[in-house]
């Protein structure tokens, strides 16, 4: 196991003997503070290396017992894999122990080995009492029917066989994942003088380098990673499961607090609206209400909030998890899936303990609907949280989607390839994905409005681009809907005509109820040649509507049936060609307007405007006063 890294909690009651017990394993004093010494009380968390024969790499740390030093005792046990619970032989279990059970339960703490201490201090009648006693507390609780080892950490009797223990148990143990983004809930920060700024903690998950750009939340600051230690001794990487020290570039140490969280990514969320699954005690000393304030510590922050419930006002006894919504009075880093425990300011108690559902919660209604909501997002796997922020979003990359889904980075990918090989995901342009049923919706979506728009405009050549994805803002994102445009040139479904968008079998065409007498003007238009009417002129006498007017005016020249002459006149095209022949055979290389007028025979009020078509067309070029021929 020789990559393996571990942090084990040494919690219990005060004067139990956990930091005695932590120094006969390893041979480290964790009280380390002064006033710890004087006050022989563990105030902060201490920690400490444990050397195993496997090469497995531990961190011990030694929780704080006392009551008043709650808060450091939940920061303590964050992050730890296996809880090494230490019950004194002459005392048995305490009420503080019993509330460290159900913080311990809450943080979804798997592993645990009872290590009943001070055994030296009683005799062997007491000790089986002890032991009886200590077997009836943890009934009903996840560590019921664990290890229990007996030892006395000043004769060291049973240390031996508590090391081989917890090397045991660790066996069983998953050990944390360190190719997710780092993330490191900070829970100790000083300054060392000559070095700056240090901060310490366990590694939640992921891996930190020397050298690397970190950044702190909530607050955002960019530090460097000038220095890395574990237990004392530098290192160029540490990664989860260790416990590590930093010293940071960038930053000072009042700009840093403990619960503020050390990431390499921009994956993490700051919130301040969190979604729980919520679990209580088993006995509260008054209810829980509807609105009332708490105290919530996860990883190593703790911040007040207001608790909002959706399906009650109030919990008296309560058995099942409940699903609520925290709000919070300051700024959290949490994802998906992190453990927290709630806590009641006055009068101070443990109320429970839960998980995080979703970082980044909304305001609901209160009701069922909600509830049902909630409960779907709980029992979601990631290829159900993934499809589901799609949904929503309709198009995005891994990194929103792990934002979104407040997965690892490992979970969301794994999910992405297996979405993509099954065919329910799409990978579309930038390294997004959507969703294959929301594309094939989009594209239905656009066949149905060019279906519509070629029925109700049949002599128009199409949509532009541009408007069929400004027409779909609301429901698609432009990248999707330009590369879904794309993708449906691509197969041939639709055609492109110039900036236009029309169905593959589409052409522009007369309508039907309006098809003879257009005909009919048309043919009038081009037996008028040159010397045309106003377009109006032409339709005049026709029961055609003035909006078909001018749509059959745009159709013909766009299909270069006609040609715009002037702003109110248009020539047809057969007249334009024959015309062009005859003045090309009946003037040079360069002509005036005397050449073409006697060629043409037609008027100045005709002749300059078709002059001025044939340059548009590039067929002449004005030189000087006269023409140039092109062709």
């Amino acid at each position: 196991m020789d990559d393996a890294y571990f942090t084990i909690g040494m919690a219990g009651h005060i004067d139990h003997g956990k930091t005695t017990l932590t120094k006969a394993l390893t041979d480290v004093d964790t009280d380390r503070l002064k006033e710890e010494r004087e006050r022989e009380v563990s105030i902060e968390p201490g920690y400490a290396p444990l050397e195993t024969k496997d090469g497995s790499h531990v961190s011990i740390v030694d929780v704080p017992g006392h009551e008043r030093f709650i808060r450091q005792m939940i920061a303590g046990v964050a992050g730890i894999d296996l809880v090494v619970l230490v019950i004194a032989a002459d005392e048995g279990v305490m009420p503080q122990t019993k509330e460290h059970f159900q913080i311990l339960e809450f943080l979804g703490i798997q592993h645990c080995i009872v290590a009943v201490s001070k055994i030296d201090r009683v005799d062997a009648e007491l000790l089986d009492l002890a032991i009886e006693d200590i077997k009836e507390s943890l009934a009903g609780t996840i560590f019921n029917g664990g290890p229990l080892v007996c030892v006395d950490s000043v004769s060291g009797k049973g240390i031996d066989q508590l090391r081989q223990q917890i090397v045991f148990e660790l066996e069983k143990t998953e050990f944390r994942d360190a190719y997710g983004s780092f993330r490191l809930p900070i829970d100790q920060v000083f300054t060392v003088k000559g070095q700056g700024t240090i901060v310490r903690g366990t590694i939640y998950e992921g891996i930190v380098q020397k050298g690397s750009t970190l950044t702190i939340l909530p607050g955002g600051f960019k530090v460097r990673a000038r220095q890395i230690q574990v237990h004392r001794q530098d290192k160029k990487t540490s990664r989860a499961g260790q416990r590590t020290a930093i010293n940071l570039g960038g930053v000072n140490k009042e700009d840093i607090q403990r619960g503020d969280v050390l990431v390499a990514s921009d994956h993490f969320l700051v919130t301040n609206t969190i979604d729980v699954s919520l679990q209580f005690v088993d006995q509260l000393s008054s209810p829980v209400k509807q609105r009332m304030p708490v105290k919530v510590h996860t990883g190593t922050s703790e911040v007040m909030g207001k608790i909002i419930f959706f399906d009650r006002n109030e919990v008296n006894r309560n058995h099942d998890a409940v699903l609520c919504q925290i709000r919070l009075e300051e700024d959290i880093v949490v994802r998906r899936g992190d453990r927290f425990i709630l806590r009641r300011p006055t009068p101070v108690e443990t109320l429970g303990g839960g998980w995080v559902i979703e970082p980044k919660g909304s305001k609901y209604r209160f009701g069922e609907a909600t509830v049902e909501m909630l409960q779907k997002k709980k029992e979601g796997t990631p290829d159900d949280l993934v499809k589901d922020v799609l949904m929503k979003h309709k198009l995005l990359d891994v990194k929103q989607l792990i934002q979104y889904t407040s997965l690892d980075e490992h979970a969301v990918k794994t999910a992405v390839d297996k979405g993509v090989e099954s065919g329910h995901l799409l990978p579309v342009t930038g390294n997004k994905y959507a969703l294959t049923n929301d594309f094939t919706i989009m594209k239905d979506m656009v066949t149905g409005q060019l279906q519509y728009y070629h029925r109700d405009f049949p002599m128009r050549p199409g949509i532009s681009k541009a408007e069929i994805v400004q027409s779909f803002s609301g429901q698609f994102p432009k990248r999707l809907m330009e590369f879904g445009l794309e993708s449906m040139l691509a197969s041939g479904a639709i055609q492109k005509d110039k900036r236009f968008l029309a169905l593959s079998d589409f052409t522009p065409h007369l309508p039907g109820k309006w098809k003879a007498q257009m005909e009919t003007a048309i043919g009038q238009l081009e037996a008028d040649g040159l010397q045309v009417k106003k377009w109006d002129d032409y339709m005049v006498h026709k029961t055609v509507p003035k909006k078909e007017t001018v749509e059959l005016n745009a159709y013909l020249i766009h299909t270069e049936q006609a040609y715009p002459l002037t702003n109110e006149h248009i020539i047809h095209h057969q007249p334009f060609t024959d015309a062009l022949a005859v003045l090309k055979v009946n003037t040079g290389e360069l002509f005036g307007l005397k050449e073409a007028k006697d060629a043409l025979q037609v008027s100045r009020k005709y002749l300059i405007p078709f002059l001025e078509l044939l340059d548009q067309h590039k067929l002449t070029k004005r030189v000087g006063d006269k023409r140039k021929w092109v062709i």
